[in-house]
């Protein structure tokens, strides 16, 4: 068994690690697009909705918030798998789990975003007697993006880095391709998790400093 660093080791193991990282950003795509619409239809419903969709609502995503991720995936896997279709790839069940998780914070974020507007704008809107559809898409939704718009691109690269817990139901991600690599030639574990760790670290450090500057553009404007 070789220890220690090998660079033919590295040139074997890479296409499986880059393979795994095209899955960590695919699973980061479909993930991200069901947190940033669903997070947005969640933050709508508590502010705006009737009272019964408000308060089982606020539950429900309280509850997500406060489950560790780990345990919404083998949950939410387990039944599928038994209950409802065991043909689901673990790659689509995962992103939607992942997904749900992380539409609880953006939601907050985004409510967050909806409660900074002026007071004065709602009576304005109101006054004006402009249509719940006009004075959402007019006036609510560019500035609430505007203003949250920083905090949801930290919980998308928040959930990149989350990937690799959905190696527990057999999304082949990088860490795990390197765990597989390791186990079918004893060898490859170094390179195989410097490797991963400097994709992830390459992929989210610039992503990280451009929300920061994103953010403290939009706080001095």
């Amino acid at each position: 068994m070789q220890t220690g660093w090998s660079n033919e080791t590295l040139r074997e193991i890479f296409p499986a690690i880059w393979d795994g990282f095209v899955v960590v950003l695919q699973v980061t795509l479909v993930a991200g697009i069901i947190a940033i619409v669903l997070g947005l239809l969640v933050a709508i419903g508590e502010r705006n909705g009737p009272v019964w969709l408000r308060r089982p609502l606020g539950a429900v995503f309280q509850f997500i918030r406060n489950t560790p991720l780990l345990v919404q995936v083998l949950i939410v896997w387990t039944a599928t798998s038994l209950y409802i279709n065991p043909d689901w790839s673990a790659f689509a069940v995962g992103s939607a789990v992942l997904g749900v998780h992380y539409a609880s914070y953006t939601s907050e974020s985004y409510r967050a975003g909806i409660d900074a507007i002026p007071k004065g704008q709602w009576e304005a809107a109101t006054a004006l007697n402009l249509p719940t559809g006009r004075v959402w898409g007019a006036v609510v939704l560019p500035q609430m993006f505007r203003r949250s718009a920083a905090a949801v691109g930290n919980w998308v690269i928040a959930m990149f880095k989350e990937v690799p817990t959905l190696f527990i139901i057999g999304v082949m991600e990088m860490i795990a391709e390197a765990r597989a690599f390791q186990g079918q030639h004893y060898t490859g574990a170094v390179e195989g998790y410097t490797l991963a760790g400097l994709l992830f670290l390459a992929a989210s450090y610039p992503v990280a400093v451009a929300m920061r500057r994103l953010e403290n553009r939009l706080a001095s404007e």
